[in-house]
């Protein structure tokens, strides 16, 4: 089985700073997407938890679409929100990412080591990627 890491040269965190893991690893059909942050270029991007929710969200698309994947491939999301009060509101954007198809899913309230109000990963699996492999 192969296992292919994208994202590793070039991460980086908060004030430029080079970050230790992969944006995404896939292996025999999965793709495991690290957790994403409302984050562009290296910074927090300021807003509500409705911008900060879709900014998180889209940056996973991202790398899921660069790594071949499509939407009806996300099997499960994990969700991190700094604060329940954010629960229905982080709801309603989900919806409008996955209303056709939902995935299983995790939400957690916690504390996060980057100062923003949610963060997300996504578990993928396209089963014709282990055909090619």
């Amino acid at each position: 089985m192969t296992i292919i890491r994208y994202g590793t040269e070039g991460n980086t965190g908060t004030g430029g700073q080079s970050l230790p893991f992969a944006k995404a690893v896939e292996a025999g059909g999965w793709l495991y997407i690290s957790g994403q942050t409302p984050m562009r270029d290296g910074e927090v991007v300021e807003g509500g938890i409705v911008e900060q929710s879709r900014l998180a969200i889209e940056n996973c698309l991202t790398i899921m679409h660069q790594a071949g994947f499509r939407k009806e491939h996300i099997v499960h999301v994990k969700v991190f929100l700094t604060d329940a009060r954010y629960f229905s509101s982080f709801n309603k954007v989900f919806a409008e990412y996955f209303a056709d198809a939902p995935p299983a899913r995790i939400c957690a309230v916690t504390d996060l080591v980057v100062d923003c109000k949610v963060e997300v990963d996504l578990t993928c699996f396209y089963p014709e990627k282990t055909a090619n492999r």
